[in-house]
């Protein structure tokens, strides 16, 4: 396992149910990169809106907002944005779509804005920077735009509107990503492979939902959590334990322990 880059995703897979990377699964990677290892993360998250937690980690690669923004060592290798008018385009054909009470998601390169009903906060202790807005007026370029669609005809008609655009759906509830097309983690992994000039071979990657699901196939090794969707197990070569049971702690010692 020497010289690997282990790159992340969050919910559900390096953070537990919390919200949290469990003490045990931190310790285990602070092991892993003292052996030599890089550490990686790669969420739809916006920078805003990542936990507490990875401050801690401090990962020396950072894919954030579905892979629109790459870091590498605090430097950045890849932003994907769309400007003020295209903003407002995505913003205005949700709308179009889905209604005006569609509620709607805008990752910036500096805050995180939800027209939200229920405060996010309310339900989640380490969701944090996010800023209400009802869209109005917004003039900002973007990254990403999340969307929550519950019909699918307007799911599907949405997506036909905006074919410059890559659309994934979260598992965890009926929300869907949009970013510039072919905008995804796999496009990330390219830049951060040649940034670092390490081949996709040495990448070990974790995942439980369909936007890893590229990820995954693509990397050296795919690890899928316990808790994964049954598509991302298929593609996967390793399933591990769930998020809540340290599956990625337990696999990283037990690989650290076979190299020796």
């Amino acid at each position: 396992m020497n010289s690997k880059l282990l790159l992340f995703d969050l919910d559900g897979t390096l953070l537990n149910s919390q919200k949290e990377i469990s003490d045990y699964t931190f310790e285990a990677l602070m092991r892993a990169r003292e052996a030599g290892n890089i550490i990686g993360v790669s969420t739809s998250r916006s920078n805003p809106n990542l936990p507490s937690g990875i401050e801690r980690l401090k990962p020396e690669v950072l894919i954030t907002s579905g892979g629109a923004l790459v870091i590498v060592n605090d430097e950045c290798v890849g932003k994907y944005i769309f400007d003020e008018k295209e903003t407002k385009d995505l913003i205005k054909t949700a709308r179009l779509i889905c209604g005006n009470e569609v509620e709607i998601t805008i990752d910036t390169l500096t805050e995180h804005y939800w027209n939200y009903k229920i405060d996010p906060n309310v339900y989640d202790k380490e969701w944090h920077g996010t800023i209400w807005t009802d869209f109005s007026d917004f003039n900002n370029v973007c990254l990403k735009m999340c969307v929550e669609i519950f019909d699918d005809d307007k799911v599907e008609e949405l997506i036909k509107a905006l074919p410059d655009c890559d659309a994934i759906r979260f598992s965890d509830g009926f929300w869907y990503k949009f970013t510039r097309k072919n905008i995804t983690k796999e496009n990330a992994i390219n830049l951060i492979c040649d940034k670092l000039n390490i081949d996709v071979k040495d990448i070990y990657a974790f995942g439980d939902d369909y936007a890893d699901i590229g990820m995954l196939k693509m990397a050296g090794k795919g690890i899928a959590m316990g808790n994964s969707i049954p598509e991302l197990m298929a593609v996967a070569d390793i399933v591990i334990g769930s998020n809540d049971e340290d599956g990625i702690g337990k696999f990283i010692d037990s690989f650290l322990k076979n190299s020796q």
